[in-house]
């Protein structure tokens, strides 16, 4: 993107300052050059050469790596759950004679690796063969695929020109076993097939915990840091619940009470009825319904027995309002009966 001699032409002609390409009589010409954003410019924040590519990790680490994805590639279940078919697989570790070694033909190796029992192993990753997801698969790396048995020998007699072009199958010298094969992508647990030279080699480098290793300087093999890895086992054991204090029973919370007149859930539980009920309100008040028919009719009926009760039995001076105002005319004739009666009093 900086092959053109491009330079901004500046404020005061109505574009962008971006550079543009010099020139004329081309569709080139007056283009915008350089910036990420132009046609055929260059990437933001390009990625240098130096980086920090690598990382300086102590030998003892490493040594330790390699032997932990060493102890997990011996345990079914970690090398199950990487993904391997090992169903087959008559025991872990999965150590053959030394003729291996001095297999010179593919279709041989095929043959004892099937008797071997990984034929549902070698399938798993044909069948897994899929392009790439990205642009790698544009950059010679098209096709992905995963990994399979790794297979690792004593000494070279034909096994690493035997296998190399078995799908997903590895090789590795005991002396030279890689992490990154051990335990492709971080993850450990692979398919490990020794040969018996290798699996005793592999004795005489790491040792034990009191000889140390004799073919690595200044280690000795990682222990465990617990002798017994069933945490549950030992936290129900009686030797530790018997020390314990007893389990503390949390408070006992009351629910909150609901108002049945606002809360449906609780007027149902008091009374099944009222769903029912509240639904036949509803149908009381709405038009054209037989419900709503059925009150207007009781309406006028009790309208009509109130008139015929107040025709017969409220006539005359039998009104209410009539017998109201004689209550009044009562008491206003004791009254004025009361304060005469005072006036005299006091006149005599």
């Amino acid at each position: 993107g900086y092959e053109t001699a491009a330079e901004s032409w500046g404020t005061g002609r109505a574009v962008a300052r971006v550079p543009r390409a010099p020139g004329g009589g081309t569709h080139r010409a007056g283009q915008g050059a350089f910036g990420n954003m132009c046609r055929g410019g260059g990437m933001f924040n390009p990625t240098k050469t130096w980086r920090r590519w690598h990382r300086r990790v102590n030998v003892t680490q490493k040594r330790h790596a390699v032997a932990t994805a060493l102890a997990a590639s011996s345990l079914p279940p970690l090398v199950m759950a990487r993904g391997h078919r090992i169903g087959q697989v008559s025991e872990l570790p999965l150590v053959v004679t030394d003729g291996l070694e001095s297999i010179t033909k593919t279709k041989q190796a095929v043959e004892v690796l099937k008797k071997l029992g990984c034929s549902e192993e070698l399938q798993r990753i044909i069948d897994s063969k899929k392009i790439r997801a990205g642009k790698g698969k544009a950059r010679n790396r098209r096709y992905v695929m995963r990994k399979g048995p790794l297979v690792v020998y004593n000494e070279d007699n034909g096994i690493v020109r035997a296998c190399r072009n078995i799908p997903g199958v590895e090789t590795a010298n005991v002396t030279r076993l890689n992490l990154l094969r051990l335990a492709p992508g971080g993850h450990f647990g692979r398919f490990v097939i020794w040969t018996e030279g290798a699996f005793k080699k592999l004795g005489e480098m790491y040792g034990s915990y009191k000889s140390g290793a004799p073919m690595k300087k200044n280690y000795t093999l990682l222990r465990a840091q617990m002798e017994n890895a069933d945490v549950a086992r030992i936290i129900n054991s009686t030797e530790v619940q018997s020390v314990l204090r007893p389990k503390l029973e949390p408070p006992k919370k009351s629910g909150i009470k609901a108002n049945p007149l606002k809360n449906k859930a609780a007027m149902e539980r008091l009374n099944p009825y009222a769903p029912e009920k509240t639904a036949a309100l509803k149908k009381a008040q709405e038009k054209g319904t037989p419900e709503q028919k059925e009150v207007e009719n009781k309406r006028k009926a009790r309208i009509a027995a109130s008139k015929e009760y107040n025709k017969k039995h409220k006539r005359g001076d039998a009104t209410f309002y009539k017998t109201l105002m004689k209550a009044f005319e009562t008491a206003k004739a004791k009254a004025d009966k009361k304060d005469d009666k005072a006036e005299e009093e006091e006149g005599e």
